[in-house]
C-alpha cells in the first residue's frame, strides 16, 4: 500500500538553511554589484535588492503555513460531516482506477461515499473494476453509486456525482487515477475546523516517479511549487489554484455554482479544462483557501514529452483565462487578488531582466553579467528544493529522492527555457479551450510499473449476497448529459460537447 508524510522537524531545518543561502547571496551580489563602475553598479544594485526581497517574502510566507490543532469538540464535528469523493472516469487505465479505488477503502477517516463517473470511456466498460468496487464497498460500509453517462467532460461527470449526492457536506473531488496516502481524507478535513475555510488543497506526488527523469522532474519540479508558492499563499489563506488529484470543498460552493461552472465560456468558446481553478475562485469569493501539506495523493504524471507538453499548455491556457476572471471578480480586498497581481508582476519582470542582463548588458553597455549569475538560480533551486526531501515515501529511500533532488538544474533549465516558452504559447492561445488528452485511451498505465507499485488483485467473482443499495442507483447503460441552468452573470449559457 502506497503512503507518504510530511516530515515537519525537517522543514524546520530546511528553512535555516534557505535563509542562511540567501543571506550568502545577497552579500555575494552586494560585493559584485560595489566592485564595478557607478552605472553597471547602481543597475545591477536595483536588480538584486528587488530579486533578494522577493526571494525573502516569498520564504518567509511559506514557513508561515500552520495546520491547525483540534479540540476534541472540533474533531467531533469534523467526524460528524458527511464526505463524498467525486470520481470522474475518461479511459483511464483500469490497474490506477482500482489502485485508487482501494486507497478509498483503507482510510484512516473513511469516506461516507464514493461516486463514480464513467464519461464515455471508449476504451473499456470497467466491468471487473466496477464488480470488485461494489462488493468491497459494501464490506466496508461506503455508500457508493456508478454512473454511465454519455461523454459531456470532465465538469459534467462531476455534476452527475453531485446530483446523486445531496447529503454531503464535503465534497472532495480527485482525478481518475488518483491514489490516497492512508490518512488523506483524515488530513484534508483539519482546516474545515475554521468556518471560514471553503476549500483545502492536498499535496500531490507522482506514483510513477522512477519511470523516468522526465517524470522525475516533473515530480520534483510539481512537489516544490505545492511546499514553496501555494504553501505562501495558504499562509493568507490565498491558495489559487487547488490540485485536480486531491482537494475538498464545503458542499455549498460546488452546488450553489453549478450553472456556470458547467457553462463557462471564454471568448465566445466553452471552457473544459482549468475545472479546479474555477473551483478554488469560487471558494475565494466566500472565504479562504488553504492548503493542508499532511493529505497527500499519488497521482501518474505524464512519462513522454508530447503528453507532457499538451498538459502544461493546457495548464498555462487555464491560468490565462482564471487570471482574467481573477481581475474582474475578486474583490481588492482579498489577498488572492494582490498575490496574484503580484505573480504577474513578477514573471513579467523576471522576463524583462533576464533579456536585460543576458542580451541589453552585453550589446548595449559592452558588460557581461557576473560569471556568478548563472549559479545563482540554481543556488535558489536547491534551496527551495530541499522541500522536496520534506516528504517521505512509503515505496522509496531516502537516498532515491536525494538523487532526484540533485537533479534540480534540469528542472531549472526546463523552466527557463521550454516551459517558459510554453507559458508565454499557452498565454497567446489560450482561446484554444478544449481538453486535448486521452482520446484513445490512457496515456500512462499500471502495468509498466509493476515491478515499483503493488498491482491489484484480479476482481473476485460475484458470490454472495447481492451489494445493498448504493447511495443512489447506478446507471448501467448511457445517460444524457444532464444541463444546470444559470443566472450567473459571468456564464454564458452553453451546452458543452466537447470532451476531455
Amino acid at each position: 500500500m502506497l503512503s507518504a508524510h510530511q516530515h515537519r522537524s525537517a522543514t524546520v531545518v530546511m528553512g535555516i538553511i534557505v535563509l542562511l543561502l540567501a543571506a550568502a547571496w545577497a552579500t555575494h551580489h552586494a560585493v559584485v554589484a560595489f566592485a564595478t563602475d557607478a552605472e553597471t553598479r547602481s543597475r545591477l544594485t536595483v536588480v538584486w535588492i528587488s530579486l533578494f526581497l522577493v526571494f525573502l517574502l516569498q520564504t518567509f510566507m511559506y514557513h508561515l503555513e500552520r495546520v491547525p490543532h483540534l479540540t476534541e469538540r472540533s474533531r467531533r464535528q469534523l467526524d460528524a460531516l458527511h464526505v463524498s469523493i467525486l470520481v470522474p472516469v475518461y479511459n483511464e487505465d483500469p490497474g490506477y482506477l482500482r489502485l485508487g479505488l482501494e486507497s478509498f477503502l483503507r482510510q484512516t477517516r473513511m469516506p461516507d461515499s464514493v461516486h463514480i463517473v464513467d464519461d464515455g470511456s471508449t476504451s473499456g466498460d470497467y466491468g471487473d473494476v466496477r464488480r470488485w468496487w461494489e462488493q468491497a464497498a459494501a464490506r466496508a460500509g461506503v455508500a457508493t453509486s456508478w454512473q454511465a453517462v454519455a461523454n459531456g467532460g470532465k465538469r459534467h461527470a462531476q455534476a452527475h456525482a453531485v446530483r446523486v449526492s445531496s447529503e454531503a457536506d464535503i465534497y472532495l473531488t480527485c482525478d481518475s487515477d488518483s491514489c490516497f496516502a492512508p490518512n488523506a481524507v483524515e488530513e484534508i478535513l483539519v482546516p474545515f475546523a475554521r468556518p471560514r475555510v471553503m476549500s483545502v488543497a492536498g499535496i500531490v506526488i507522482a506514483t510513477n516517479n522512477r519511470a523516468n527523469w522526465l517524470v522525475r522532474v516533473t515530480d520534483l519540479w510539481f512537489v516544490v511549487c505545492q511546499l514553496v508558492d501555494r504553501s505562501g499563499q495558504s499562509a493568507v489563506g490565498a491558495v489559487m489554484v487547488n490540485s485536480g488529484p486531491i482537494a475538498a470543498y464545503r458542499a455549498a460552493v460546488i452546488r450553489d455554482n453549478l450553472g456556470s461552472y458547467l457553462n463557462e465560456t471564454f471568448m465566445g468558446r466553452p471552457v473544459m479544462f482549468s475545472d479546479d481553478s474555477l473551483l478554488t475562485l469560487y471558494a475565494q469569493q466566500r472565504g479562504l483557501t488553504v492548503q493542508q501539506p499532511r493529505a497527500i495523493c499519488f497521482t501518474a504524471m505524464p512519462e513522454k514529452w508530447s503528453h507532457f507538453s499538451r498538459m502544461y499548455l493546457r495548464w498555462m491556457r487555464g491560468s490565462t483565462i482564471r487570471s482574467v476572471w481573477r481581475m474582474r471578480y475578486l474583490s481588492p480586498a482579498r489577498p488572492a487578488y494582490w498575490l496574484h497581481a503580484m505573480r504577474w508582476l513578477q514573471m513579467i519582470l523576471t522576463q524583462m531582466v533576464t533579456i536585460w542582463l543576458l542580451i541589453v548588458e552585453p550589446l548595449v553597455f559592452h558588460e557581461l553579467p557576473p560569471s556568478t549569475m548563472l549559479v545563482i538560480p540554481f543556488l535558489i533551486g536547491y534551496a527551495q528544493g530541499l522541500r522536496y526531501l520534506s516528504i517521505i515515501r512509503s515505496d522509496e529511500r531516502i537516498r532515491q529522492r536525494a538523487m532526484t533532488w540533485l537533479a534540480m538544474p534540469l528542472a531549472i533549465v526546463l523552466a527557463w527555457t521550454l516551459l517558459r516558452l510554453l507559458r508565454w504559447y499557452g498565454i497567446l492561445t489560450c482561446a484554444k479551450t478544449g481538453w486535448g488528452t486521452r482520446h484513445n485511451g490512457a496515456e500512462v498505465s499500471l502495468d509498466t510499473h509493476v515491478s515499483e507499485i503493488r498491482q491489484p488483485e484480479p476482481a473476485p467473482a460475484l458470490a454472495g449476497p447481492a451489494a445493498p443499495p448504493s447511495a443512489a442507483p447506478a446507471a448501467l447503460g448511457t445517460q444524457e448529459p444532464h444541463y444546470y441552468p444559470t443566472s450567473d452573470p459571468w456564464a454564458e449559457q452553453h451546452q458543452p460537447t466537447d470532451t476531455w
